[in-house]
């Protein structure tokens, strides 16, 4: 990969964020099988993450409790996970720098430059484009 041509993709920074991270809040993780997050979630899950549903039905997936928003969280997190609209995703990227989280995880598909530059401006860890689920086996962690 070069990280040049995709400065939210740098190899270094996939690996410190899945070795290094504990806590993952789902932003769009509702209680459907069949949507793309809850096969993330499950996968991050068996593999010692602590997974937390973000998603205004505030479902409780895969044993963990829902919340509404980010800001609901009683807890901090490491990481914000998102499975949102593009158009949706800077937003919460901002709620994610507010918060001070460790990294910010944009999934396949979810492209905002603006929202990842202002992510990488605030010393947060930025990911874009790309899916955990997949990162993991493909760097060997």
């Amino acid at each position: 990969m070069d990280n040049v041509e995709h400065p939210y993709a740098d190899e270094a920074v996939i690996a410190r964020v899945l070795r290094e991270t504990h806590t993952w809040a789902i932003v769009g993780l509702g209680d459907n099988p069949t949507r793309a997050a809850y096969g993330v979630a499950a996968f991050l899950q068996r593999n010692g993450k602590r997974i937390v549903p973000v998603h205004p039905s505030a479902a409780t997936v895969h044993g963990e409790p829902g919340y509404p928003s980010l800001d609901a969280i009683p807890f901090g997190v490491d990481v914000v996970d998102v499975f949102r609209r593009p158009s949706e995703a800077g937003a919460v990227a901002d709620d994610a720098i507010r918060l001070g989280v460790k990294a910010v995880w944009f999934q396949l598909g979810v492209i905002d430059e603006k929202a990842a530059a202002r992510v990488r401006s605030a010393g947060i860890d930025m990911i874009m484009d790309r899916c955990p689920a997949i990162e993991w086996p493909r760097i060997g962690i």
